[in-house]
């Protein structure tokens, strides 16, 4: 992870996603949103975003970050990333799947290198990335592979709620051989250990979810919670880490359990993603823990169908760019306090 001085802005890389999408034109309506305590640089094609720009009305000025590394407030910052294609709004196209991928992965190098404190990533299609021959099932997992981190978590966070995911984007029915005792393990390990480092959260307290009905109804709905998420958590609890459960997932968000907690554990994407999204839309913030860098994301796709309408909304991408920046600043300050004074 990347170090910088408290007093300084957060400089965070911000990639927008799908050049056919509605990224582009979100990164256009959220630059001038910030104070200058946060300083995004948009790696795109800058003929992309002026294109984007005009078709929203939109007058924007634009300076290069990459050749001088200063920051000018009012203009939309970039470090230049050239389209491989021509790009039609709304028209995926596999052609431009390595644009997206050189995207990434130049954010990802100034991140570890230092330079930046944390990346912010802009939505993508999937599958126009693996048509061009690019294996990704998502950011979460390609980071994982470019850092080197075995072990990654992947964690929605809204105004009120966060939600740590035990397995991410697998077909339900391989759900259950994915979750064993080591996996689950660390998740729960890196989840707490984030939520202390990252979220400044002293002694945090987890709620588990089980996996099937009823959390198993003791063994008779299905053995996952005896056989592997009970052990754990008892394992777990006598380190002393604050965990309840497993719990029905029917019953975990409701008002007197969240009360209790800092986190939910769900043991997939679409146990407890719908409770998140029906209680805000737009507004939540993909956070990867785990990670030797920063990394946030929107919690919404490309929207191909509000592509170049003006009618999409930055609040997403504005809520991801401003976590990263707290996340910075909180992680630089557990790390200065936990540096022992020189004697």
């Amino acid at each position: 992870m990347s170090r910088y001085e408290a007093n300084q802005p957060v400089r965070l890389a911000v990639t927008p996603g799908e050049p056919a999408g509605i990224g582009p034109e979100l990164c256009v309506q959220s630059y001038s949103n910030f104070s200058g305590e946060i300083q995004p640089i948009y790696f795109a094609d800058p003929d992309l975003l002026r294109e984007r720009a005009r078709l929203l009305g939109v007058d924007i000025t634009l300076n290069d970050w990459s050749t001088t590394k200063e920051f000018v407030s009012d203009k939309l910052n970039y470090f230049p990333i050239p389209l491989q294609t021509t790009c039609e709004v709304a028209r995926l196209d596999p052609a431009n799947a390595p644009y997206v991928m050189a995207c990434l992965s130049s954010a990802l190098a100034l991140c570890q290198a230092g330079s930046l404190q944390a990346m912010v990533t802009g939505p993508v299609n999937k599958a126009v990335i693996n048509d061009a021959g690019i294996v990704f099932s998502g950011h979460t997992e390609w980071l994982a592979k470019e850092t080197g981190t075995p072990d990654v978590v992947m964690m929605f966070v809204s105004d009120s709620l966060k939600i740590a995911l035990a397995t991410t984007h697998l077909p339900l029915r391989a759900v259950p051989d994915a979750i064993n005792r080591q996996s689950l393990r660390q998740v729960i390990q890196i989840t707490m250990a984030e939520l202390e480092t990252k979220f400044g959260i002293d002694q945090p307290r987890l709620l588990v979810c089980g996996l099937n009905p009823h959390a198993g109804e003791g063994g008779h709905l299905g053995t996952e919670e005896t056989e592997v998420i009970i052990p754990v958590l008892a394992e777990l609890s006598k380190t002393g880490l604050q965990i309840e459960g497993p719990v029905p997932a029917d019953t975990a968000f409701t008002e007197h359990r969240l009360a209790t907690t800092d986190a939910v554990l769900v043991m997939y994407h679409d146990q407890g993603l719908p409770v998140l999204k029906h209680q805000g839309f737009g507004e939540a913030v993909n956070v990867t823990l785990g990670l030797p860098v920063i990394r946030t994301s929107v919690d919404h796709g490309t929207a191909l169908d509000l592509a170049g309408t003006g009618k999409g909304d930055c609040k997403s991408l504005k809520g991801a760019i401003e976590c990263a920046a707290r996340l910075a600043r909180t992680f630089q300050k557990e790390n200065e306090m936990s540096v022992p004074e020189a004697s």
